[in-house]
């Protein structure tokens, strides 16, 4: 029986994890589809349902029970105002949790990699439940409409409607661009951005950044825009990066690295670097390394020769692994 459940899990994952925007809430709720589908296996028909759509119903109606009561998952950007103090830290529940692509995009589905981006995920939370489910079953994993219509007990024209009005919502959103890493104006700027980091170079790292670029830690709520009030934080001799480097993780099918800093037995976060145009649109550092640790593994066995010598990668931020 576990045979034949198992091979579900990553992509169950994946779409779990867009449904909710956390990692270790996406892998709850797989672990319970899994668990309740083995217990009901004896009543599964499948002159009804395939094995999958069947999975799919359980973990669907699952991520919307532990969405009823819940806050909506969003990133700093989208909680206030640029600038002011960085208060105290908000809880974990509060932001879209990264995740390691090995988690949720199998290697044997052409499923988009930018569907996992943090800024598509956190979009995707302005959705109703049900809106959320259809987009992600026609949009991201392209099921036809009466599939999703069976798969809600809904009409196919209640399908098509909710899916018009999801689509319609994230046209407002500002989800940001997928990397190109076939791009060699790309792949230089993250060699040049990973290499101005690690020397501390303060000018060159902003004269990376585009003129709205956004920089933010969660799990605080503060957050910056633009490349004065960025480079003033990037210079503040009280939060220096000195002596840092990044390790290359693979993330939510990003640009992502570990931040390491001398003297530190874990990571100090975990970098997101959106891009746009050759320049750098946005930095997400996310400081909850104890919660996100048991989910991608530690990359403390990467020294300084693992980090950003990527000139020649086809995937630079791919380097190298984290666990």
């Amino acid at each position: 029986m576990i045979e034949t459940l198992e091979p579900f899990r990553v992509e169950l994952t994946g779409y779990c994890y867009r449904m909710l925007g956390s990692g270790s809430e996406a892998e709850d709720a797989v672990q319970e589809t899994l668990v309740r589908a083995w217990k009901a296996f004896d009543g599964y028909d499948s002159a009804r349902a395939s094995l999958r759509t069947w999975l799919y119903r359980i973990a669907t109606n699952i991520c919307i029970d532990m969405q009823r009561s819940a806050q909506r998952r969003a990133l700093p950007v989208d909680l206030g105002p640029a600038g002011g103090e960085i208060g105290a830290p908000l809880t974990e529940r509060v932001f879209v949790q990264p995740v390691p692509d090995a988690m949720v995009l199998p290697e044997d589905q052409a499923i988009r990699r930018e569907t996992v981006r943090l800024a598509f995920v956190a979009a995707l939370q302005h959705l109703p439940a049900r809106q959320r489910a259809v987009l992600i079953l026609r949009d991201v994993l392209a099921w036809q409409a009466s599939e999703v219509a069976a798969l809600l007990d809904i009409s196919v024209a209640a399908a098509n409607s909710a899916l018009q009005r999801a689509r319609a919502t994230l046209r407002v959103a500002d989800v940001g661009s997928p990397l190109d890493p076939a791009d060699p104006v790309q792949k230089s700027l993250l060699s040049r951005y990973c290499e101005a980091f690690e020397r501390h170079d303060v000018t060159t790292l902003v004269a990376l950044l585009h003129e709205d670029a956004t920089m933010s830690m969660p799990p605080f709520s503060w957050w910056l825009r633009g490349r004065g009030p960025i480079s003033v934080a990037l210079s503040d001799p009280n939060a220096s990066c000195a002596g840092a480097w990044l390790v290359p993780v693979r993330a939510n099918g990003s640009p992502a690295y570990w931040q390491m800093r001398p003297g530190m037995d874990r990571p100090f976060g975990l970098v997101f670097l959106d891009v746009r145009d050759g320049l750098v649109t946005g930095n997400t550092t996310f400081l909850n390394v104890e919660e996100l640790l048991p989910l991608f593994g530690s990359p403390m066995s990467f020294g300084r020769t693992a980090r950003t010598s990527v000139d020649d990668q086809e995937e630079p931020w791919r380097s190298s692994p984290s666990s």
